[in-house]
């Protein structure tokens, strides 16, 4: 004779609130990421260097930018929250505004990131 295992029935109320933080909470980006943002910033520089134009990459990644804010918090690369959102633009701005070599952009990227995740909560709505 088989005897199945049965749990007790969760309200699908309550089950949606035990799963909210999970599928809800965006993280703070973490060393691994800040290293790929400043990748991304180096190459940046070097696509500027190359000859496109702020307003072409601006446009690209705001483009970029409205995608991951589509997907759930937990699919998401860079891109949390609206204000690790600003914080990518304003660096690939400055690129462009204040030109320096694409290394020096990375390098202060990755330092302004990692002390930008220290202070930042590990999780937000």
């Amino acid at each position: 004779m088989h005897k199945t295992l049965r749990l007790p029935s969760m309200p699908a109320a309550l089950l949606a609130l035990w799963l909210f933080p999970a599928l809800c909470l965006a993280r703070t980006p973490g060393a691994d990421e800040c290293r790929e943002a400043g990748d991304f910033i180096r190459k940046a520089a070097l696509a500027r260097d190359g000859g496109i134009t702020e307003a072409d990459f601006i446009s690209r990644i705001r483009d970029d930018i409205e995608i991951m804010q589509s997907l759930p918090p937990d699919m998401r690369w860079f891109v949390q929250d609206e204000e690790d959102a600003e914080f990518l633009l304003a660096a690939a701005t400055e690129v462009f505004q204040k030109p320096r070599l694409a290394d020096e952009h990375q390098r202060d990227f990755v330092k302004a990131c990692l002390v930008k995740a220290r202070n930042k909560p590990k999780y937000s709505l």
